[in-house]
């Protein structure tokens, strides 16, 4: 089917919604795991997954126009070499870091240089640090600050459960749209309690900038775990609803195209039977993204090799150096 790039305006005027609900009911199919985003039709807010099952579809903050939760697009990417982060000209190396810092699925496809870096998990990290312990805000970071539609995702534990996870659609300057995505995914997910510095320790942050929106004719028209997907549609009250999933969620979740919109369907309020039909009337755009991850060992272990312990307590100070 007919396919039409989404740019400028039209992208930035996706609404939000919520990635990552445990243990949802699907129309036909078992129920579980990472959904993205419900929302009312428009630019809105909303919540990015919850493994608590929580995944309501709420606004986040009144006023934030185009701030969605758990919006990640496909293709994550990490520089994956591995060697310990070390500052370079241009930031950060990515040689000897432990496979927690990886590349998301489908980042890097097409030969184009990726845009994602550690360096952008390491200056999240930096943001919500500061922040929980007092110290000034980081200075301005050395990669580009070229501006994108991007999200910042929190888990946390071994099992990597959702912590927090809000983004935006409307392209924003890295600089500034990681900082205040960090805080506002870290503390105003209103699905969770904003985050507290006993949990730094066992966090794991990831950054995803996404790209390469298109609308599609067909909702079948994208691939699972290479796309992320945005529906638009009318519930039986006549109002329009959208949904997003981030590309990455149907794969971990084992779902197949039809499993996922009806996952998006539920998540976006949709009480009705779902029919073949009633799927035809959905608007689809699909898009990708670029994603990187970082736990917090890493960060630390990177932080430690450059900097000094304040008082000997066990808490580096800001890494400021690595910046400016």
């Amino acid at each position: 089917m007919g396919r039409k790039r989404c740019v400028g305006a039209d992208c930035s005027k996706m609404a939000a919604g919520c990635c990552g609900v445990k243990k949802q009911k699907l129309s036909g199919s078992p129920g579980s795991g990472g959904l993205c985003g419900a929302g009312s039709g428009g630019a809105g807010t909303g919540h990015c997954g919850s493994d608590l099952g929580i995944g309501s579809s709420s606004a986040v903050a009144a006023g934030s126009v185009n701030r969605v939760n758990g919006l990640g697009g496909p293709g994550c990417s990490v520089s994956g070499n591995s060697n310990g982060l070390s500052p370079t000209q241009g930031g950060y190396s990515t040689t000897s870091l432990s496979s927690n810092l990886s590349p998301g699925p489908g980042s890097g496809s097409g030969g184009r240089k990726m845009v994602v870096s550690a360096e952008m998990c390491c200056f999240c990290f930096d943001v919500l640090y500061c922040h929980l312990y007092g110290y000034q805000p980081p200075r301005t970071p050395r990669f580009t600050n070229d501006p994108f539609p991007l999200f910042v995702t929190w888990k946390i534990g071994r099992d990597k459960r959702l912590r927090g996870c809000i983004g935006t659609f409307s392209a924003m300057n890295l600089h500034s749209g990681l900082r205040e995505y960090t805080l506002t995914s870290a503390l105003k997910d209103s699905r969770f309690p904003p985050m507290t510095r006993e949990e730094l320790p066992r966090l794991f942050c990831s950054v995803s900038l996404l790209t390469n929106f298109e609308d599609v004719g067909d909702y079948l028209d994208w691939e699972v775990g290479v796309h992320g997907i945005r529906i638009e549609f009318f519930n039986e009250k006549g109002s329009k609803r959208t949904a997003t999933y981030l590309p990455e969620v149907a794969k971990e979740q084992g779902w197949d195209h039809i499993q996922t919109i009806d996952s998006l369907l539920r998540k976006g309020g949709y009480k009705a039977p779902i029919t073949n039909d009633f799927r035809k009337t959905i608007k689809l755009t699909r898009y990708r993204s670029e994603k990187m991850t970082m736990n917090y060992t890493d960060y630390i272990s990177l932080r430690q090799q450059h900097h000094h312990y304040q008082n000997g307590i066990g808490h580096p100070l800001p890494p400021y150096n690595h910046y400016s």
